[in-house]
């Protein structure tokens, strides 16, 4: 790749260009076991594993899995917040060449069936709770056969292993559940423990896909990155050479970001396996007090993060007089971090943070600003080493624009992914001639620095989900009182956006806001249920009858102005 505008601003150390290893994730974790086995690799509660102990019992998992006719190729759904079975089920189905298809705990039955039916899952990791009060009810509709059910305290130590299940079975929904035996249904502890660790040897490729990642909601938006070992494994090259003070073995990363998201997937799994470093595991991100002990007790070094999560931290009672200060090395994604925020969790740390940006199909990252070099405000950073991006021409989508020019931002590099799973389509849509169309609209300036100014698509952006209009819409028009649903996000100090549908009713009918977001809650997960629905007689529509959202988002911009205003 030729010189570009923003190598000049890259920090001392970080190469322009990559001479990368062409090693595969299995290949990562055998280097980090041979090189580090007596280092921590899983800190969860009262549990800790060293990657010895980590990698016996992915073998154990793995000759499991084979058992149940899992092989190269095959796809193996995982559904679990971030617990060790998730890291030890996602090491052991890749390194058998399957492929791991990453589910969110949130999702409801008929998001799961969707996901499921489109990757041809025939074997299911899950929760115990996940399977009795989402999974059971539709087992005859889904293709899994085999379902392995992990539980919270089974990997604890005593005394916490007995006490957790009064406290989980407490919470709203309950965190823990009896599965009772029978066809089909096993359970991650007692199954390794009767398996021994002698999988089967397979060769896996580079260029083998190893996770089928979804982008959210469901059929007609919902699509499965196929992300390869290479596209992944490049990306943790990259991140390692951008994090100029990394530490191989001595390194301690908060997992809190959630497994099934493709920024927690790589920053906070694979990426740590890499470089021998411990993953100090959370379920609950939102469980800011167990974060806070986590990040002390633990002494975490690197924490990826969102905007949310560090604000939260900076609020938190009593902070100021814990000792943070092994964080060194920060990540922020998802969604724009305020100033404010990033100075107060700096100023109280010492650490740093680094900005950046990416997608579920450049497995993530794409731009960062430089960790100790000049960092903007605002800005989503710069393509990193063998990374290239411009701005383009919306509307030809070719045409480079100068610098300051908005237009679409597109990437190109070896993170991109294969392709979508059956979708050639969309596939073809996204990547034209090795360049990959993010959607997003943007600008670059003087020296290289990319701003997002908006999205050319309607997705939703709330505290780092992404959220898809038309599926919403979708949902609400499938209610028998619904004539037309228009959904968008709307500017929001806290979350980034919030969720409004705009209905109209069929005439004659009648339904109120709670209803509808009951309806909601029982179609979708938790956060695509609109946070405001306003009933009108009508909705704004072009000449060709397409519903406009725009119009819709523009007056409610314009009456928050008014209100701030007034």
């Amino acid at each position: 790749m030729e010189h570009k505008i923003w190598h000049k601003s890259y920090e001392k150390g970080v190469p322009h260009e990559l001479d990368f290893q062409e090693i595969t994730l299995p290949e990562f974790l055998r280097k980090t076991v041979a090189d580090y086995p007596d280092s921590p690799a899983l800190f969860f509660m009262n549990c800790r594993l060293t990657y010895r102990q980590f990698k016996e019992e992915i073998d154990r998992l793995a000759t499991a899995l084979a058992g149940m006719g899992v092989e190269k190729g095959s796809r193996v759904a995982i559904q679990l917040p971030n617990l060790p079975q998730t890291v030890i089920g996602a090491q052991a189905i890749l390194s058998l060449g399957a492929q791991v298809v990453m589910t969110n705990p949130l999702y409801m039955p008929r998001e799961i069936e969707h996901q499921w039916h489109d990757a041809g899952c025939k074997v299911a990791i899950t929760a115990d709770f996940l399977y009795e009060q989402k999974i059971k009810g539709i087992r005859n509709k889904l293709p899994v056969e085999h379902y392995i059910i992990a539980s919270i305290p089974e990997y604890l130590g005593f005394p916490l292993r007995q006490l957790a299940p009064l406290k989980l079975k407490k919470m709203d929904p309950p965190s823990y559940a009896k599965v009772e035996p029978g066809s089909g249904i096993y359970f991650f502890r007692k199954l390794i423990r009767a398996t021994s660790p002698t999988p089967p040897k397979v060769q896996v490729n580079i260029d083998d896909v190893a996770a089928v990642q979804y982008t959210g909601g469901t059929t007609g938006v919902s699509k499965g990155a196929q992300l390869t070992h290479r596209n992944l494994s490049a990306n943790v090259q990259q991140l390692s050479a951008w994090f100029t003070t990394l530490e191989p073995g001595k390194e301690v990363v908060l997992a809190a970001l959630p497994y099934f998201h493709i920024f927690g997937l790589n920053v906070c799994m694979l990426w740590p396996i890499s470089v021998g470093a411990a993953m100090a595991l959370m379920p609950n991100p939102r469980d800011i007090p167990t974060m806070v002990k986590v990040l002390t007790k633990h002494r975490v070094t690197l924490m990826p993060a969102v905007p949310a999560i560090f604000n939260a931290i900076n609020c938190f009672p009593g902070v100021e007089k814990m000792d943070l200060t092994s964080v060194k090395s920060c990540f922020s994604g998802s969604a724009p971090l305020p100033i404010d925020v990033l100075e107060t969790f700096e100023r109280m740390t010492g650490s740093k943070i680094c900005e950046g940006f990416g997608l579920t199909e450049t497995s993530p990252v794409v731009t960062a600003n430089p960790l100790f070099g000049k960092r903007k405000v605002g800005s989503i950073g710069i393509p990193g080493p063998s990374t290239d991006a411009k701005v383009v021409d919306v509307e030809d989508g070719e045409t480079e624009l100068p610098v300051g020019q908005e237009g679409e931002l597109i990437v190109k590099g070896p993170q991109i992914m294969k392709g979508y799973l059956n979708m050639p389509g969309e596939t073809a849509d996204m990547i034209r001639d090795d360049w990959l169309y993010t959607g997003d609209l943007a600008r670059m300036d003087e020296d290289g620095y990319f701003f997002i100014v908006g999205r050319k698509k309607d997705m939703i952006l709330a505290s780092g989900y992404n959220i898809y209009p038309d599926e919403i819409d979708n949902v609400l028009m499938s209610h028998p009182s619904v004539l037309e649903a228009c959904t968008i996000g709307i500017p929001d100090p806290k979350r980034g956006e919030t969720v409004k549908s705009f209905i109209v009713l069929h005439p004659g009918q009648s339904l109120s806001e709670e209803e509808i977001r009951a309806f909601c809650k029982e179609n979708m997960a938790a956060y695509k249920v609109p946070k405001m629905v306003e009933f009108r007689d009508q909705l704004p529509k072009s000449a060709m009858m397409k519903l406009l959202r725009r119009v819709l988002r523009d007056e409610e911009v314009r009456h928050q102005k008014e209100e701030a205003n007034a």
